[in-house]
């Protein structure tokens, strides 16, 4: 073999290893938002899809916030591509779309595009998040 086609088969297989490692959030359907919602925490309900960039940038954010907060808080990814009645029901017009829900269920604040864990957060604490 060559040193190209043997530098290729590592390279391929690092990637595939890479990508086995790495969880992703399973996609929320609707009785898993209302049950998030009506757990008496806050909540980011994420709707996107695993194809789109954005969305690739924030799913392991939202991974990192699921294991962080559990108990805290709830953190749904719902992917508009596979459940587009969902998307539909919660009015999202582009993707990602994060919907912030307060301890009571009530959407609090709604933001569209690519989102930081920081501000996140921010807006976790201010919909309830101790």
């Amino acid at each position: 073999m060559t040193k190209q086609i043997i530098t290729a088969l590592l390279t391929a297989s690092c990637v595939l290893s890479v990508s086995a490692v790495a969880a992703e959030l399973p996609s929320s359907n609707d009785a898993a938002i209302r049950a998030a919602l009506a757990s008496g925490k806050p909540t980011v309900a994420d709707f996107g899809a695993r194809t789109c960039i954005p969305c690739k940038k924030m799913a392991p954010i939202l991974e990192e916030l699921n294991r962080e907060l559990k108990g805290k808080a709830n953190v749904t990814f719902t992917d508009v591509w596979a459940t587009p009645a969902i998307a539909q029901g919660y009015r999202v017009q582009m993707i990602p779309t994060q919907i912030f829900f307060d301890a009571r269920g009530k959407e609090v604040k709604r933001h569209m595009g690519f989102l930081e864990k920081a501000d996140i957060l921010k807006e976790l604490k201010a919909a309830g998040l101790k």
